[in-house]
């Protein structure tokens, strides 16, 4: 049966997103003053768990477990998605005795979710349970049951679930967050998790991508530019830093430098008379970007990395793009 087509009114458009997001506002309201030492109970099993947290649900709720899934697992806490009527024809071999399940139904009744719960039930494997039915049969078989507070779906009819998916997926983020605290996941563990990602290349540092001291264009500031020269072409970096008798980064020679020198005594000179005192270097913790953002800003293509005013090696605006740091 087609429906009706109902005329163009803006202010009665407005009228329901306006109802919509104030409706599941309030429901997250609610959750968070909701929120007590059960929560608490649920997070000291997840991160307890030595295998991985297996998230379920059906229907929107197995949308909503999805996400939840993969966030905890982009966040230090290994998880994955098992399909409730997959798990009834093979897949709960997926899950061990090491691993904690996470069920999701708003009902706490959804029949799929029968051969999950008795699987955990059977073999001991930690159940939490997210559903607002408090007197249900997920929650009553739970180890931890997660009920959420009542509230006003924003559907319309009161028919598709809009207020207690947006509860459920907020109370997911809520738990990998408190995860991610509890194990101290950082920056830096992200970016591992995320090597392809546009947010793990902006986390890359310089000390991930530059050339190390082996491979790094320096010579001591006595010495002649012939022998300088000849360092700068086999190490290909189109310059060759100038140490003092400590070590320490003093200079730099380029290209431009052997230019604006250019004369029949250049390659006897000592390199101290040709180089760049006060080179722009970069340290080895910074990020990618802010290393391409200063050779951007600065108008060179290298930058020497030093810790104690001595060199590390040298990042190329190449490597930082070469890695998608852009």
């Amino acid at each position: 049966m087609r429906n009706k087509p109902i005329p163009a009114n803006n202010n009665l458009g407005l009228a329901s997103i306006e109802r919509v997001l104030r409706l599941e506002a309030e429901g997250l309201r609610a959750l968070a003053a909701a929120c007590d030492s059960k929560v608490v109970e649920a997070i000291d099993i997840l991160a307890a768990v030595t295998g991985r947290v297996v998230v379920t649900g059906m229907g929107k709720s197995g949308h909503i477990a999805r996400k939840i899934a993969a966030t905890m697992a982009s966040v230090g806490t290994p998880a994955i998605y098992v399909h409730p009527g997959e798990a009834s024809h093979g897949d709960l071999g997926m899950i061990t005795r090491a691993d904690a399940i996470l069920a999701l139904s708003n009902s706490g009744e959804t029949i799929e979710l029968e051969d999950m719960i008795a699987y955990a039930r059977r073999f001991s494997i930690p159940l939490i349970g997210i559903t607002s039915g408090a007197e249900s049969d997920l929650a009553e078989q739970a180890d931890v049951a997660l009920v959420l507070p009542p509230s006003v779906e924003a559907c319309p009819l009161g028919l598709a679930p809009m207020t207690s998916t947006t509860m459920m997926l907020a109370l997911g983020d809520a738990l990998a967050v408190a995860l991610l605290e509890r194990k101290g996941f950082s920056a830096e563990d992200f970016q591992v998790l995320h090597p392809g990602g546009r947010l793990g290349h902006g986390l890359i540092r310089v000390r991930d991508i530059m050339h190390g001291i082996g491979d790094m264009p320096v010579a001591e500031i006595d010495t002649s530019m012939a022998d300088a020269l000849i360092i700068m072409t086999a190490k290909g970096f189109g310059c060759v830093g100038a140490i003092d008798d400590r070590g320490r980064l003093v200079g730099v020679v380029t290209d431009g430098d052997l230019r604006r020198h250019m004369a029949p005594d250049l390659l006897s000179r000592p390199v101290s008379e040709i180089m760049t005192t006060k080179p722009k270097t970069i340290r080895a913790e910074a990020l990618a970007a802010e290393a391409l953002g200063y050779m951007n800003a600065s108008k060179v293509t290298n930058l020497f990395v030093v810790e104690n005013e001595k060199p590390l090696g040298l990042v190329r605006m190449h490597d930082c793009l070469r890695v998608g740091v852009a």
